[in-house]
């Protein structure tokens, strides 16, 4: 009997195939997830499917279609996709929308990303707990949807229509020629970067794409489709410098995510790539808000100002940020950990809009990357880092009571800011036992004192 607590986070499902879930808990998933949809009056007769390249999302896609079906909707089976062209689908058509996807993790794992009409987010506040709740129920009663299959199911191939869209956000036609090499850890960028950036059916571009580990592969042969782990980089870092490349791009593995390094095969922050849309986004709608979380480099807020914008700090979380985008009317929001959000992209995040822009940001100058992400990068960071710690909230009050002079700030677990601008962030994982720490410093020096410093009192 599958435990769905265990398996329905914040955000998302996510969870190891067959012993915590399986296709029967998909089809409950999918009965549940229309029932909430028909529940709240969503519009539209169809929910759209689609899945990465992992091997178990067909059979899980196929069950959780059965349910949806068996619940009154029609189903548009969009195969193979990413998680940001699921996305495209919704906003365009529309419709509610369900990817089997398990991201960056490996490959024993899948999960289901799902969302209402025109991308809008389904996190625990706003419909996952409800479904969660009714698909226990069927499992605990040990019951089939009991539903008749509406119509046949449709399959749409949208990928040049997603393609095309994106092409239309960002012109590259008129850069300079670049040389990109972009790895795609066997994920899904394999199967959406050849269209994007080198479809013959769209405008050619002065592109020259060096692929690594484009073969669709669930297995993850190469290393883990995870590019925020600097293991991850070291292929791409290695091919940017042996070819003499301008960029590297690495996605994740339903290619929501993308992250970047220099020509010097250096990695360039989250945040400065934020930073770097931000100012191009402002230039083309002054005045407009951006939402960054709590853990970007102060140097986003700063920058966002400097370009005649308005800053929202935003809890960490997908459902978070574009919640408050679609409060604000934000024009863009950026994470720290390489989601990227657009108003243009029905303020859904997409890693192949951002990586367009930072290529179109690139080939509209002329000098290297490391000089351009330069300007956006003012500080020093020391990335997360996690301990594990069994009271959590009982540490958190003590490291809080270590600092009596810093300023406070609990928006999203502890955050401490002090005179010299040196800030530190200590929050507990949703899901595990742990505390992760993100320290930033004026200096490497400073960074990495308060970093040690406050380490040490986490895990003595």
């Amino acid at each position: 009997m599958s435990d769905l607590s265990q398996i329905v986070k914040a955000y998302d499902v996510r969870g190891t195939v067959p012993d915590q879930w399986d296709e029967r808990t998909a089809e409950a998933l999918g009965a549940a997830f229309t029932q909430v949809l028909n529940a709240s009056g969503e519009p539209g007769e169809a929910v759209l499917i689609a899945h990465d390249m992992r091997a178990t999302g067909p059979g899980l896609a196929a069950a959780f279609a059965a349910g949806v079906r068996a619940e009154g909707r029609r189903v548009i089976e969009l195969g193979l996709a990413s998680t940001d062209m699921l996305y495209y689908a919704s906003g365009a058509l529309d419709l509610p929308g369900a990817m089997f996807t398990a991201s960056h993790n490996p490959a024993q794992y899948n999960g289901i990303k799902m969302c209402r009409s025109g991308a809008r987010p389904i996190g625990q506040d706003s419909g996952l707990a409800d479904i969660r709740d009714r698909a226990q129920a069927l499992l605990d009663r040990g019951e089939r949807p009991a539903g008749e299959p509406q119509a046949p199911a449709q399959r749409r191939d949208l990928l040049a229509d997603y393609a095309a869209h994106l092409r239309k956000l960002v012109d590259l036609s008129t850069i300079r020629p670049l040389k990109v090499v972009v790895d795609a850890g066997n994920g899904m960028g394999g199967h959406t970067v050849p269209t994007v950036l080198g479809d013959a059916a769209l405008p050619a571009l002065p592109l020259e794409i060096v692929p690594l580990y484009f073969e669709l592969d669930g297995t993850f042969p190469n290393h883990e489709a995870n590019p925020l782990d600097p293991k991850n980089l070291v292929d791409l870092q290695r091919a940017v410098v042996d070819h003499g490349a301008d960029i590297g791009l690495a996605f994740d593995g339903d290619a929501d995510r993308c992250f970047v390094v220099d020509e010097r095969g250096e990695p360039v922050s989250p945040s400065a790539i934020t930073a770097l849309v931000a100012a191009r986004e402002l230039a083309k709608h002054p005045g407009s808000t951006v939402i960054h979380n709590l853990i970007t480099s102060r140097a986003v807020p700063e920058i966002i100002r400097e370009h005649g914008g308005e800053p929202v700090v935003a809890r960490v979380g997908h459902s978070f940020i574009k919640a408050e985008m679609a409060r604000t009317n934000a024009i863009f929001g950026g994470e720290h950990s390489a989601h990227y959000y657009f108003r243009d992209f029905w303020f859904a995040d997409t890693g192949m809009l951002a990586a367009m822009h930072t290529l179109a940001a690139l080939g509209e100058q002329s000098q290297p990357l490391s000089i351009l992400a330069s300007v956006f990068e003012r500080y020093v960071a020391s990335g997360e880092i996690n301990s594990t710690v069994v009271d959590q909230a009982a540490k958190v009050a003590e490291v809080r009571a270590a600092y009596p002079e810093a300023e406070v700030d609990e928006l999203d677990g502890l955050t401490l800011r002090f005179p010299d601008g040196a800030w530190f962030n200590l929050r507990a994982s949703n899901t595990e036992p742990l505390l992760r720490l993100n320290v930033e410093g004026p200096t490497e020096e400073r960074m990495i004192s308060l970093r040690d410093e406050v380490l040490e009192r986490v895990r003595r």
